[in-house]
């Protein structure tokens, strides 16, 4: 006799995920997706679905159940609803042949789909409806004109995977199965090495939400990363078009991808949405934390003079009273990248020549000749705050946000590892913006647009100016926005204190 009590795990829940870049989705995630789509689908027998970028058939194989129990009093037989269901309802495109194989035996419970082990009885053919086919990729000027590839490095043999991912290597997507879908669903590539040095990538998912958007479903609901939410490289245009769709209903944010991915670290995290072609206003925003609605608000996308998405509702009453209260943003004072001219990797020399100036760079200060410097030779002889253009601590809250200032006196330079802040005419002006920068309620606003460990100039624009002759601290400037307990509370919740070192 069965023991009920036995434990019988999902076998997709046990799936190791193919890389970082190509994650597979647990059930219960897929089934929290699918919670977004009205219930009337599951018992609507001419609803197609497609899951154009199957991985492991998760998003397929929980679709058929719930159709198979929607459509039990329209279809009573079992055989002859699943025949339909699997036949003219679920379809999938998968993105390499070993995926395809997958799907199939998770949907079919074969992956020979007309075999006879396969759960529909109707197919013909091996692949049923979840279809797998090598893709060449299209090459102009050394890069593939639909996603972006390099040349050198997915130019292969047929033996390899080349990852042409069909959906996407197709100009006109209606001809890849040329048929109308009800539902487009699915958790596409995030990205591809683009053939630079440190494993440098170009991103890619936005790409199959634009694809899917051709194909005018009724529904769209993909998972990706969020980094979309502030721009990005490649993602511009994709960032406008999304935060300028009104037919954006949902948005579900995961500040932390590894309460969606156990074991998986996606910076800037991840979050799936429900874009509805017959929906136009305000969208529902929600941010799950540990696994728990910590917020929910509809509002619009894009607050007015921004363009970009406020990630945490949160922060949108702090913005609103911080934004009516300034017209400077602090971001004229920061510097374009590689300030100076010089790259990461320049050094100096240990001891210092005559007309040698002081060399910050990348964990250590030298001293480099004058002359040797072609730009902003005027900002040389001034008091300067120098930020590293970068600064990650790993997910979760309170965060730091940036590293700390450093205030580099006259006489002094910089390698691209660091942004210039002024310059300034003294050393009170230059300490009173580092210590600005390092309030909880300067990184606060910072945060609001960086969304990676990258912190270019645009990070801080929406940060106000202040009067540098003053020195400012958090409860200063508190008072002078008006921030409530609640709102003063949120910041504190967020960001934590910068370390203070020897002699400050």
């Amino acid at each position: 006799m069965m023991n009920e009590n036995l434990y019988n795990p999902d076998v997709l829940d046990t799936l190791a995920n193919l890389s970082s870049d190509e994650v597979f989705t647990p059930p219960k995630l897929a089934n929290e997706i699918l919670d977004l789509l009205p219930k009337t689908l599951w018992s609507n027998k001419n609803a197609k679905f497609l899951d154009p970028v199957s991985k492991e058939g998760v998003f397929l194989r929980e679709i058929t159940k719930r159709l198979d129990a929607g459509l039990a009093d329209q279809i009573t037989d079992k055989q002859e609803r699943i025949n339909h269901i699997l036949t003219k309802q679920v379809f999938g495109i998968a993105i390499t042949e070993l995926t395809s194989l997958i799907s199939r035996r998770s949907v079919y419970c074969s992956k020979v789909a007309n075999s006879k082990y396969s759960i529909c009885t109707d197919f013909t053919d091996k692949n049923g409806k979840i279809y797998f086919r090598v893709i060449k990729h299209s090459w102009k000027n050394g890069r593939c004109i639909h996603c972006g590839a390099n040349r050198k490095s997915y130019k292969r043999g047929s033996e390899y995977e080349t990852h042409a991912y069909q959906f996407i290597h197709n100009e006109i997507p209606k001809e890849i199965l040329n048929m109308k879908f009800d539902v487009i669903i699915g958790n596409p590539p995030y990205q591809m090495s683009d053939g630079g040095a440190q494993a440098s990538a170009v991103p890619l998912y936005h790409k199959f939400v634009q694809q899917a958007k051709k194909l005018n479903p009724r529904y769209l609901t993909m998972i990706i990363p969020s980094r979309w939410f502030s721009g990005g490289r490649g993602l511009e245009s994709f960032r406008k078009e999304m935060l300028n769709d009104d037919r954006l209903r949902k948005i579900i944010d995961f500040p932390n991808s590894k309460d969606c991915f156990p074991g998986v670290e996606i910076k800037g995290g991840v979050n799936y949405f429900l874009w509805d072609k017959e929906y136009k206003g305000n969208c529902e925003i929600s941010r799950i934390e540990g696994n728990k609605l910590v917020s929910k608000m509809t509002r619009p996308l894009v607050e007015p003079g921004l363009d970009i998405f406020i990630r945490y509702n949160e922060s949108i009453a702090i913005y609103r009273k911080v934004s009516g209260n300034t017209n400077n943003s602090f971001a004229k004072y920061v510097s374009s990248q590689k300030p100076f001219g010089l790259r990461t990797y320049v050094k100096g020399k240990e001891s210092r020549f005559e007309n040698d100036v002081k060399l910050y760079g990348n964990k250590r200060v030298s001293w480099f000749p004058r002359d040797d410097i072609e730009y902003k030779n005027e900002w040389i002889d001034k008091w300067k705050v120098l930020i590293t253009m970068a600064y990650g601590a790993g997910e979760g809250f309170p965060h730091q946000i940036i590293n700390k200032p450093i205030i580099a006196e006259p006489n002094s330079i910089c390698t691209e590892t660091y942004l210039v802040v002024g310059p300034f005419n003294s050393e009170i002006q230059a300490r009173n913006v580092k210590i600005y920068m390092e309030t909880k309620f300067f990184r606060f606003l910072v945060m609001l647009k960086k969304i990676t460990q990258h912190a270019s100039r645009k990070v801080y624009a929406i940060v106000p100016e202040q009067d540098f002759s003053i020195e400012w601290t958090d409860e200063k400037l508190y008072e002078k926005y008006q921030l409530n307990n609640q709102e003063i509370e949120f910041i504190e919740s967020m960001i934590k204190p910068i370390p203070k070192t020897e002699g400050e």
